[in-house]
């Protein structure tokens, strides 16, 4: 985190306008490659049980990657959340940063790493593995042999990991939109907090408008980071209509589904979760306080 107001909307804003342009890059590089389906089966590589590791390709990918970030102190960092437990702890010494959020233990990755692999990745890479089974025929390959898998599990891996935690940043930075609309007004959100109503604080949270954008503007961004950019600086045409190439590298409509259907939704999970505990532990007198608009 930067040395900015981490409970700015401005900068909240900014940052995950940011990870919109990280998600979707990742995504079209993860593209390229086949899904690659037994990289997400628990025990699937004997290499990895031989040497004790009964998880998935990727869970070990990520367990060895996080490990070591661990020991560079990246989870010390309020706004990002590891995948994997028992990670060693950090070799640095531990960085001072602004106590911006209320004491919390909402991790969302487990739901992250689920619709991921199993609803993401085979839409994304539909394209790769029908264009894989098209040269796998060529070659006399035929039946189960012909679809989804290319061998690239180490590139497929490491492209998975930069989406899975640009992904978790994203949808966990909901606890900073949370805390920003508390502390500017705590007296709207108390009663339903103190009487648990998650639909009134939804909708206390939730605007239609901003969501609108949003997916516009992931629409527009994938459509043209997309594209195959030419020597003159041209998207690629159709020669005889002038229309603009529909072999785009992604589908875009899968990216703004991601946004639409998984990371919206539980990023409004994660907020609603951690307005449900921002009372957790103070007294009556300090919620009265809160009530009143008085700082604590």
């Amino acid at each position: 985190m930067t040395g900015e107001d981490p409970l700015s909307l401005d900068r909240i804003r900014s940052v995950l306008t940011r990870l919109e342009d990280t998600i979707i890059f990742s995504l079209i590089e993860r593209a390229q490659f086949a899904h690659n389906p037994r990289m997400y089966q628990k025990g699937e590589f004997k290499e990895l049980v031989d040497l004790g590791f009964n998880g998935s390709w990727l869970e070990w990918f990520l367990k060895e990657i996080e490990s070591f970030h661990a020991k560079a102190r990246r989870y010390t960092s309020p706004d990002e959340y590891p995948f994997s437990a028992d990670l060693p702890e950090p070799v640095l010494p531990p960085l001072n940063f602004p106590a911006a959020l209320y004491p919390n233990k909402i991790n969302a990755n487990p739901s992250i790493l689920s619709f991921y692999t199993c609803a993401i990745v085979p839409r994304i890479t539909r394209r790769a593995t029908l264009s894989l089974a098209t040269k796998k025929r060529a070659q006399g390959i035929i039946g189960s042999e012909e679809y989804e898998d290319d061998g690239n599990y180490g590139s497929a891996a490491t492209l998975d990991v930069e989406v899975l935690q640009s992904i978790s940043k994203r949808v966990h930075y909901g606890k900073f939109v949370s805390e920003s609309k508390f502390i500017e007004n705590p007296a709207a959100f108390i009663p339903h907090i103190l009487k648990p109503n998650r639909q009134a604080l939804d909708a206390l949270i939730t605007k239609p408008e901003v969501e609108r954008k949003l997916l516009l503007r992931l629409q527009k961004k994938a459509s043209t980071y997309a594209q195959d950019i030419v020597g003159d600086g041209d998207a690629p045409v159709n020669g005889l209509n002038g229309k603009a190439h529909t072999s785009s590298k992604i589908d875009v409509d899968g990216v703004v589904d991601l946004y639409e259907s998984y990371i919206i939704p539980l990023t409004k999970e994660v907020e609603v979760d951690y307005l449900l505990g921002r009372l957790e532990g103070l007294s009556q007198e300090e919620i009265d306080k809160l009530s009143k608009g008085k700082d604590l």
